[in-house]
């Protein structure tokens, strides 16, 4: 049952990442905390669109929200990001590894002719 979590987990993530304006949020609370409506302010949309961007976001666990007073405040959850990386390295290795393999055959034939 866990590879099938596992396996939830990443599905989330990568719709989560599929959409540009939760990419770019991503983007901005990397670079530090952001409050809700700072984030709000940043884009020419409702604050129920971001509000439902978020929602996708920690679903996935990519970001965290905590209450700082009245403010919403919203930090990057970087260790999410881990497992889709890991998940993407098996074909990073694969392809690599298919790479260098038609690079030495492409050698290889450059020195017969």
């Amino acid at each position: 049952m866990v590879e099938y979590n596992h396996i939830q987990n990443l599905d989330s993530i990568f719709h989560s990442l599929s959409d540009p304006t939760r990419r770019d949020i991503l983007h901005r609370i990397a670079q530090g905390e952001h409050s809700v409506s700072e984030l709000v302010a940043q884009y020419d949309v409702s604050f129920a669109a971001i509000s439902k961007h978020l929602k996708v976001l920690q679903k996935a666990s990519l970001i965290r929200k905590r209450k700082e007073g009245k403010k919403y405040m919203i930090t990057l959850a970087p260790n999410t990001l881990k497992s889709a990386d890991e998940y993407l390295e098996q074909y990073r290795q694969m392809w690599q590894s298919r790479h260098d393999k038609l690079a030495i055959l492409l050698e290889k034939e450059r020195h017969h002719e």
